[in-house]
């Protein structure tokens, strides 16, 4: 996963220590050594994640990190703290301050890269939620005061520990101010999470009864639970369960014994993250709803998908990253409408959609592009992944026959897929272009099949 990572101290060989590391894993590192050039870099540079040292002169990072979260430019940067300090005062001072994590002095290599990979995660899907936001608004159709609601609403949260002690005082530290549901069995703890439109689910890894590592990995996997966070309570000597966590998709953790303040502080961090991204959510389908979804399939229409490509492309030009495009036709489609009807060839169109929205990530972006013709936008992604993807979905369509008019007819069906990769300073008319010309070299090469176009004639 490549990114741009700031690392800020003022002690000159604590920077070059980190940046050596980063630098490893092939992270795009940038240093500052005191507070007030950190806040200046931030906003020009607009790092992917923040490691801020706590003590600095003239500016500590504390006073740094609040005024990066009050800046509307750099609050959505997330910030980890690398400290001496080991008191649990401070690192509660450091998350009221908006510091997401804290890690501490000598780095611990597992830890530093669990947390950076987990955070770098979480900060790409919700950037792409605020691009997708941020396009609808430019299209006028939605205001940036729209919401459904307060971000201060009573939060639930879903507790989950088979220590009945244990899970007392989880209750005793929440349900003054949430709505806390506590359960003790895994089976159940799922079914409530699926039903249960929670902001939380917290887990003890301490439980007897189940695996908690399993949980953690099938919240991740159901589609109704994807987007919860997790926060889970850890003994303090059991890192390897913390880091299996973390890369599962752990959002936060908090170390046994457990300090009532941290555990508060975590807590209302991740509730109120799940209710701004919940508000993100909203404000993306309302705005899809109001004006920029093809009626029929339900995917985004090619009027959304151009202006969402040219803001990719633009936000891409400072700072490359590539854009990977694939351009699919269904194969044959005039044959499907002339011997059985529109309202056939219209149940195929539906279908197909819904096997590319199965074959797709969630930060793909899927469109009806016109006719039987549809497009992939894919932020981030390079043309082995890209074409990796377009295979996957050229099989999810000719593997199973497309069962139409009420599953009264059945009917193999096939696509072809062209894929291509922006080049830097690009624009989407010569990237769109590309996409069409290796489509229709895959018609004239037979269908069914996916072709390549990797860069400009």
């Amino acid at each position: 996963m490549s990114a741009r990572i700031l690392v800020v101290d003022d002690v000159i060989p604590n920077v070059k220590i980190l940046e050596a590391k980063l630098s490893v894993e092939y992270y795009d590192v940038i240093t500052a050594y005191n507070g007030p050039d950190a806040l200046v870099l931030a906003e020009e540079e607009s790092p992917d994640l923040i490691l801020l040292d706590v003590m600095m002169p003239q500016m500590d990072g504390f006073e740094v990190c609040q005024r990066l979260k009050k800046n509307p430019v750099t609050a959505h940067i997330p910030v980890v703290m690398v400290t001496a300090l080991s008191e649990t005062a401070d690192r509660v001072q450091g998350l009221e301050a908006g510091a997401d994590d804290f890690l501490t002095k000598p780095v611990d290599d597992v830890a530093l890269f669990a947390r950076v990979k987990s955070l770098l995660r979480l900060k790409m899907m919700m950037d792409e939620f605020r691009l997708r936001e941020a396009t609808s608004q430019d299209l006028g159709v939605i205001s940036p005061e729209d919401g459904p609601g307060s971000l201060n609403q009573k939060g639930r949260i879903l507790a989950i520990d088979d220590n009945n002690f244990s899970a007392q005082q989880l209750r005793a530290v929440y349900e003054e101010k949430y709505d806390v549901t506590i359960e003790g069995d895994m089976e159940e703890a799922l079914v409530l999470a699926r039903g249960g439109d929670f902001d939380l689910a917290v887990i003890s890894m301490n439980c007897t009864g189940f695996d908690p590592l399993r949980l953690c990995s099938r919240i991740r996997t159901l589609e109704e639970t994807r987007q919860l966070p997790i926060l889970t309570l850890v003994d303090d000597s059991d890192t390897e369960r913390l880091v299996k966590g973390l890369e599962l998709g752990v959002n936060d953790y908090v170390m046994r014994p457990i300090d009532n303040n941290e555990l508060a502080v975590r807590t209302r961090t991740q509730v109120l993250r799940k209710q701004y991204q919940d508000r993100l959510r909203h404000n993306y389908h309302r705005s899809m709803e109001l004006a920029v979804t093809d009626a029929l399939t339900g995917l985004y229409n090619r009027r959304y998908m151009t202006n969402h490509l040219n803001t990719l492309l633009s936000k891409a030009g400072a700072d490359y990253r590539p854009v990977s495009l694939l351009i699919m036709d269904i194969d044959y489609f005039k044959k499907v409408n002339d011997t059985h009807g529109h309202d056939v060839g219209d149940d195929v169109l539906k279908q197909f959609s819904s096997r590319i929205g199965k074959s797709v990530r969630g930060i793909d972006l899927a469109c009806r592009f016109g006719g039987e013709e549809f497009v992939v936008v894919m932020p981030d992604t390079d043309l082995a992944v890209a074409t990796g993807v377009a295979e996957r979905l050229r099989r999810e369509v000719a593997g199973q026959p497309f069962s139409v008019s009420q599953g009264t007819l059945e009917l193999d069906i096939t696509c072809s897929i062209g894929v291509t990769m922006s080049q830097p300073n690009e624009q989407s008319d010569t990237l769109l272009k590309r996409a069409d010309e290796a489509l229709y070299q895959a018609k004239r090469d037979g269908r069914n099949r996916v072709v390549t176009n990797s860069a400009p004639a």
